[in-house]
């Protein structure tokens, strides 16, 4: 039997949760269909293991790029996506980010200014409980104080701090979706540094503690193991009229609606449209511009790591660090590369795994390590610097030849890390050098290039000839089909994804609420 309902989230992460809350409560019926597993806060355990668990995301990702956009290191399955795993780091996109193009000739404009979303940030803020001091946050730009005090300080954070202020740089709380008080219900944040992990006691903001227990209790239901492969349309590709996708048990199903909404991770979003292609959308659905799956971007990263004769007690606090520096944000800089850059001081780190001790130093074995381990284990001091990228058409994400469980197309990323991306990576390694120096460490690395979050390939405009969605994130050519999440972003900024996806989906979710009869008539 064919089901019908009001309207179909595909995916389960941070962006399908604000559309299901704000559109149950609404009172439309609300199906969220999740390729990965059912998943309850009981379910998540403060271990590396645990932690692995939620990334690892299928359908696999190729990669046929120069580079790398660290697929596995950025994705999410199950309920919650990404955001469950996600470090919590919420700073706010500036205002020159949205005009990069009229403002400096690089990159591309958004369809909006920072006016238009600023109150979207403020009510995303009080809905999820963000923390830090917005006074000692000289960079931020306007927008309402936070609801929370800060994160603590341990030695860690005080030490690195030490390093910035001999190079006349400020520092601030970072800005952080973790609870430091209790808040609507949820405990505060105990401090243990397992963000990474999920959070089990709803501490750190994620879907699962806000948008989705919204949703559920208007009546949105949530469906596991249910993997999306195409969008359907009408006869004359006119119109979205549902998704197709194989359930738990293999067999394929189709699920009608009045307004679909794409809110997989970034690269998924792409390849259910590319392999949405019929005679009206020859080359994939919403893609009369050919830029679907075009212009993907990634955050050029760098961890800097210095020894410490000091008790750095650098096993406290979270993942997102303590505190945030972004004296390097401004576009044009004397002596620098173009683009924003911003620095994160002190997360908390664990012994081993990816962002480990021990694998700050993958280079020592046996009693070299060993002898490492005793000292950093105390001693080791971090600072992370995200750099940002710059659009550019050629990468992109297209459909391989080889093929899912499924039957459909694969998707294969080709990805190289912008010229000036790279410039500000370097910078980056440079003063970070330096910084850790002034603070007192008599030994300072770096870790090789990461890539952190991932963006681009349905990219928002002002026109159908030039982006995938307009500035409400429904497309051009399918008015009633709607992306959800950092896929619609055009430019990068130097920031974390996940607050700014929160607010884009807030502004179009509420759009598509108020305008219902007209965009799925």
């Amino acid at each position: 039997m064919v089901e019908k309902v009001d309207v179909v989230i595909v995916g389960a992460g941070a962006a399908a949760s604000v559309y299901a809350a704000v559109l149950a409560q609404a009172g439309k019926q609300v199906r969220v269909l999740e390729t990965g597993p059912a998943r309850k806060l009981e379910d998540l355990y403060s271990s590396q293991i645990s932690a692995r668990r939620l990334k690892w995301a299928q359908p696999e990702v190729l990669e046929a790029g120069k580079d790398s956009v660290w697929f596995n290191f950025n994705a999410g399955r199950g309920y919650g996506g990404a955001a469950v795993h996600h470090f919590g780091v919420w700073p706010r996109f500036h205002p020159e980010d949205f005009k990069e193009q009229s403002l400096f000739g690089r990159g591309l404009d958004w369809p909006m200014e920072y006016d238009d979303l600023r109150p979207y940030y403020d009510r995303v803020q009080a809905e999820v409980g963000l923390s830090g001091d917005a006074e000692a946050e000289i960079w931020r730009p306007p927008g309402d104080p936070y609801p929370l005090p800060p994160v603590p300080v341990w030695p860690h954070g005080e030490v690195l701090a030490k390093g910035f202020a001999s190079m006349d740089m400020a520092v601030a709380p970072v800005p952080l979706a973790v609870l430091t008080k209790p808040y609507k219900g949820r405990a505060a944040c105990i401090y243990d540094g397992w963000c990474e992990a999920g959070c089990p006691t709803g501490a750190l903001a994620n879907p699962l503690v806000v948008y989705f227990p919204q949703a559920i209790a208007a009546g949105a239901t949530l469906q596991s193991e249910s993997h999306v492969t195409r969008v359907l349309t009408d006869n004359k590709g006119e119109r979205a009229n549902g998704v197709e996708y194989v359930d738990a048990s293999g067999e394929r199903q189709t699920l009608l609606a009045d307004a679909i909404v794409l809110a997989a991770f970034t690269i998924e979003n792409s390849r259910i449209l590319l392999n949405s292609a019929s005679p009206s959308h020859p080359d994939g659905l919403a893609n009369s511009s050919g830029l679907l799956g075009r212009n993907l971007m990634s955050h050029p990263s760098v961890n800097i790591f210095g020894l410490f004769d000091e008790n750095m007690q650098n096993h406290m606090g979270v993942n997102g660090g303590q505190l945030i520096n972004q004296d390097r944000f401004d576009k044009v800089r004397d002596n620098g590369p173009y683009g924003s850059r911003q620095w994160i001081l002190g997360p908390a780190l664990k012994p081993n795994d990816l962002l480990g001790i021990a694998m700050s130093r993958a280079d020592l074995f046996g009693q070299d390590l060993q002898q490492f381990m005793e000292r950093a284990v105390r001693g080791l001091g971090t600072i992370v610097a995200i750099s940002q990228d710059q659009p550019n058409p050629e990468n992109r994400i297209e459909l391989a030849s080889e093929k899912d469980a499924h039957g459909f197309p694969l998707a294969r990323v080709r990805y190289q890390a912008s010229a000036d991306g790279l410039a500000l990576w370097q910078a980056s390694v440079d003063e970070g050098h330096a910084l850790l120096g002034a603070a007192g460490a008599d030994e300072v690395w770096h870790s090789p290039r990461g890539g952190q979050h991932i963006m681009g390939g349905t990219i928002m405009g002002e026109t159908p000839e030039a982006s995938v969605t307009n500035a409400k994130s429904h497309t051009h050519d399918v008015p009633n089909l709607f992306i959800g999440g950092p896929g619609v972003f055009p430019t990068s900024s130097a920031v974390n994804s996940t607050y700014h996806l929160h607010a884009l989906a807030l502004m179009s979710a509420e759009h598509l609420r108020d305008n219902w009869s007209s965009l799925v008539r």
